[in-house]
């Protein structure tokens, strides 16, 4: 027999990993993408990892951010659009910032909820690498309930399991998982299956008004996201599964990349209007044009995407609510249509459209000229888009009370969505005659 084992010594050595708040790693699963920072002013920087470059994995993040071994610097705003994109706005952002007591400045806030973002990335921080394994919180029909009268603020977690979400945009959303009408809320940077949307202070019909809208685009043809208006109780919210994220042979879920159009044009998200200073429809569909796989389908789903909007009163497609999807293949198409709603239906929002018809924003004043006009701009016969103005319009004014009776019929009658009809049998019958 050998001698006995030795115990192993002591030491007052403590190891500790190495914590930098001013820095952040990109992950796409479990490979590193690369390394994010921001410089003394809080502009955030860029640069890929080597491994990512080598990587047969390997895509670029953005048109705006090709691969390459050169940093993206914080000084040239490229990389900070990108990922200031992927963050809330507005009231959204701010009840965060609230909640979890940070500096309200885009890289605390990536920093503090970047680990589930739309799209294929995580924003780790430098300590952290991503969790092997997938881990959830199941919801008790309570528990949801709260959630939803909450308006998607997440319950209480214990230490590093809280979920660190990130969805842009200005409305409160919460991305959940769903399976069999059971909900299940993600820890740390799991991916989630669905978005839940809930009533707004002053506006509490939005709910109802993005499904019923969205069907709309359906019945006109559009490919949209997959959505439904579902009860906590009595109190309404809109569920809708996230095109980005697909579950496979294991049933695990997984990330597509994606990014919007203020991310694939370079802009931030104060310019995600075109009064603003933002892109233009034209700017849009001729990106479109460069990048898409198929771009002769993309470009009249988009062409009839802004018909839709302007006859069903959507004066709020902007920017950020296009998207282009980055699918295995080296596949590039444009995301199915989010974000629908009649805005005009709603008296307190402005009616006028994000994108401008040949220079013309107020939906109640465009005629057969500015149509011809934003043909021009895109390079468009203008007796193709004025037929594609005639057949939305002949749609929508069938599809309205096709939609109308089965949402009453499922749902009960609900009397607001009368301004939605009203909406979109002015708008119509003006474009038909």
């Amino acid at each position: 027999m050998g001698p006995p084992p030795q115990e192993p010594q002591k030491t007052n050595l403590l190891v500790v990993k190495m914590i930098d708040p001013d820095s952040l790693h990109v992950w796409c699963g479990q490979s590193l993408v690369g390394f994010l920072w921001r410089n003394s002013l809080g502009r955030i920087g860029f640069n890929y990892a080597d491994e990512w470059l080598k990587s047969t994995e390997r895509f670029q993040l953005s048109i705006t951010l090709p691969l390459r071994e050169e940093e993206y610097s914080p000084e040239n705003g490229l990389a900070h659009n990108f990922f200031a994109n992927l963050l809330p706005e507005g009231g959204a952002r701010d009840q965060i910032v609230r909640d979890l007591k940070i500096s309200n400045t885009d890289f605390d806030l990536l920093r503090a909820i970047g680990g589930e973002c739309a799209g294929a990335l995580s924003l780790l921080r430098t300590e952290q690498t991503p969790a092997l394994e997938h881990q959830y919180k199941a919801l008790t029909s309570q528990e949801l309930s709260e959630l939803v009268k909450r308006k998607g603020q997440p319950l209480t977690w214990k230490g590093n399991d809280r979920p660190r979400l990130s969805l842009a945009g200005a409305q409160s959303k919460c991305p959940v998982v769903v399976k069999d009408n059971a909900y299940w809320l993600p820890q740390r940077e799991s991916p989630s299956s669905h978005i839940l949307k809930f009533e707004i202070t002053d506006y509490r019909h939005l709910p109802a008004y993005e499904t019923f809208t969205t069907h709309l685009a359906v019945y006109v043809g559009l490919e949209v996201v997959d959505i439904s208006l579902q009860y906590a109780g009595k109190t309404p919210f809109a569920r809708i599964a996230r095109y980005d994220r697909m579950v496979n042979d294991k049933g695990d879920i997984e990330r597509y990349h994606q990014e919007d159009f203020c991310q694939a044009l370079g802009f931030g998200h104060q310019k995600k209007y075109q009064e603003d200073g933002g892109a233009s429809f034209a700017d849009c569909y001729l990106l479109l044009a460069d990048v898409a796989t198929n771009p002769a389908v993309d470009l009249d789903r988009l062409l009839r995407w802004q018909i839709f909007n302007v006859l069903a009163g959507n004066s709020d497609g902007h920017a950020k609510n296009l998207s282009l999807l980055y699918l295995p293949g080296d596949v590039v198409t444009l995301t199915p249509f989010y974000d629908l709603i009649c805005t005009r239906a709603i008296k307190r929002i402005d009616e006028n459209l994000a994108f401008s018809v040949g220079g013309e924003r107020n939906p109640t004043l465009i005629t057969d000229a500015h149509w011809e006009a934003l043909a021009k701009e895109c390079g468009v016969n203008p007796k193709y888009i004025k037929r594609k103005v005639k057949e939305v319009a002949e749609k929508l004014l069938t599809g309205v009370k096709v939609i109308r009776e089965g949402f009453d019929k499922q749902f009960g009658e609900y009397k607001a969505l009368e301004e939605i009809e009203k909406v979109v049998f002015t708008q119509c019958s003006r474009a038909l005659k």
